[in-house]
């Protein structure tokens, strides 16, 4: 399966980097298979927005957690790793709570929305992949093909 990893340079080496927050899937290397929002988070990165192109090779040995959809389960994790909870998976994939979307896991977490008003609003979003590498045996499966640097055009928001 080809992945695709937004950044500011190219990533031959992929690497898990510890930062201040957490994401969605705890502290990861992260990766999607739907190139236009790749294409959006590498234009975030200026001035050399880089789509990183990878060849992910599954290991059937490795602990891998799958969310096919947002619901109950993906809530839980997500907001228990935005908490700083830290998990035991090589790999984590499933949805993303983008920009819009983490605003309303942040009302779910201050316990301003329930759970039911959360999935709600998930229901009658667009879909978004992610799929997340967390210990030295998971980044083994992925093999660095190339990298594209994304020209910005006019209708490109960033």
């Amino acid at each position: 399966m080809e992945l695709l990893h937004a950044s500011g340079v190219e990533v031959r080496d992929p690497m898990i980097i510890r930062t201040k927050f957490t994401k969605d899937f705890s502290w990861g290397f992260y990766c999607t298979n739907h190139y236009e929002q790749a294409r959006k988070w590498a234009l975030r990165k200026k001035p050399q927005p880089t789509l990183n192109y990878f060849e992910y090779v599954e290991n059937k040995s490795l602990r891998v957690l799958k969310f096919e959809e947002t619901n109950d389960d993906w809530l839980e994790f997500v907001a228990n790793c935005r908490r700083g909870f830290e998990h035991d998976y090589d790999i984590v994939e499933g949805p993303m709570a983008d920009d819009q979307l983490f605003l309303f896991v942040d009302d779910f977490l201050n316990g301003i929305i329930d759970k039911e008003a959360f999935l709600k609003i998930c229901k009658f979003r667009y879909k978004t992949h992610q799929i997340s590498f967390h210990t030295i045996k998971a980044l083994g499966c992925l093999q660095f093909r190339k990298s594209e640097l994304i020209v910005p055009d006019e209708t490109s928001k960033y």
